[in-house]
């Protein structure tokens, strides 16, 4: 059985970029497919989302500029890992959360 890795970065008004991953359990052999399908249809842009939405760590700098610095996170890709888990929120919870994510609309 493969954890599932999830990679993502926050990138401010500079392009400083701060690079965050999550390693879930997936004790029901999720396949990666089936998960970013579900990731895919709840981007913004195919791209952003907000961490408090998805129940995952912040990646923001401790500097904020409120004129030009967003929100939103960036998804960068799922991937099989061997490594162990740093969370205890489970696979099902995450897609739980993703799946109550209404679609962004402009």
């Amino acid at each position: 059985m493969h954890n599932i890795k999830f990679n993502y970065r926050y990138r401010d008004a500079g392009n400083y970029k701060n690079h965050g991953w999550v390693v879930f359990d997936n004790p029901h052999n999720v396949e990666l497919r089936d998960l970013e399908t579900l990731i895919q249809t709840k981007l913004i842009d195919e791209t952003y989302f907000y961490v408090d939405q998805w129940l995952l760590p912040d990646l923001h700098f401790s500097i904020w500029n409120n004129q030009l610095d967003h929100t939103w996170h960036e998804f960068e890709s799922i991937e099989h890992t061997n490594e162990a888990p740093n969370t205890a929120f489970s696979l099902t919870d995450f897609m739980s959360a993703i799946e109550k994510v209404k679609p962004f609309k402009w």
